[in-house]
């Protein structure tokens, strides 16, 4: 068969590139120009003056400074420890709400249950964080709960114990409802034959989640687990800096954070550019990683 040419693509499928060019137009002028700048600051000594291309080039000197910074390893460890608690206990959070929601045969409870835990999703971060001071504030409705129980306040919000809990907590409280979204998708497609056949073969409905429903999610579950994986130095910056304060700087400090404080606060572009450039090389780093071990464990990968 011959193959299809390239514009003889564009040509026969003219609409659905049309339909694709708002969304090319909007990732090159908001996501990719803007990378391109980042990078060319990270290796300049980049001043307002002389502009992107007229500051001097400096090498991998603020790479290095990074690395020799006196904040490095802590920031290295609390981003990596929020990332990897926020994995292990937020990414199976859909995958056994999805499951649940499948076993639920009443479909107005059903919906009702899904749109209860989607609002979360909607809810910004600025009213989560809100939200917390609130109930877990020192004067807050858990700890007057406690108070009326005889016991101690206790002081979550600001206390360096229980920022990493009261982060991920919170975290999945807002996602968990809106992750589970692809998964009954997947769930849909299962082939109703299959749950025949292993109540025939005398499964019940554990049996039948562990034989059928699982396999039947495993390619997607994989893969949202790469793409997780690449994300663990991707710890988002509006809630630990609304969340944190200089008394738990040790455990909330995180690579966004300090990249706002020296590079944006302190004018410090081309540093914050350099850390920036360094996060995104990790993330791929451990992208491509966790791509060769699915590849070689399983049949389903990225690529």
């Amino acid at each position: 068969m011959k193959k299809e040419s390239f514009l003889y693509n564009i040509k026969r499928y003219a609409t659905l590139y049309i339909m694709l060019l708002p969304a090319l137009v909007g990732f090159i002028i908001f996501q990719y120009i803007p990378s391109i700048g980042g990078f060319f600051v990270a290796f300049t000594n980049y001043n307002l003056v002389d502009g992107f291309f007229k500051s001097p080039f400096v090498g991998f000197k603020w790479f290095i400074q990074f690395v020799k910074d006196p904040f490095f390893f802590r920031l290295i460890r609390n981003t990596l420890l929020i990332g990897i608690y926020g994995f292990l206990w937020g990414y199976p959070a859909p995958i056994i709400l999805a499951l649940l929601m499948n076993e639920i045969k009443n479909k107005f409870f059903k919906r009702l249950t899904q749109t209860i835990t989607y609002l979360p999703h909607f809810i910004s971060t600025v009213i989560v964080v809100g939200m917390l001071y609130n109930f877990f504030g020192y004067t807050g409705l858990v700890n007057q709960v406690l108070k009326c129980l005889g016991m101690k306040s206790v002081a979550f919000v600001g206390n360096a114990k229980w920022f990493r809990t009261l982060y991920i907590g919170s975290g999945i409280w807002q996602g968990v409802g809106w992750g589970t979204i692809l998964y009954l998708a997947t769930l849909s497609g299962i082939d109703p034959q299959l749950y025949e056949a292993a109540i025939i073969d005398g499964a019940g409905r554990f049996k039948q989640a562990l034989h059928v429903t699982l396999p039947g999610m495993a390619p997607v579950i994989v893969v949202t687990i790469i793409l997780s994986v690449s994300g663990l130095l991707n710890v988002g910056f509006e809630k630990v800096y609304l969340m944190y304060s200089p008394a738990i700087y040790d455990v909330a400090d995180v690579i966004a954070t300090y990249v706002y404080r020296r590079g944006i606060e302190g004018m410090d572009f081309s540093f914050g550019g350099a850390v920036g450039l360094f996060n995104s090389f990790v993330s791929l780093v451990l992208l491509l990683m966790a791509n060769y071990i699915s590849r070689q464990v399983s049949e389903n990968s990225l690529w």
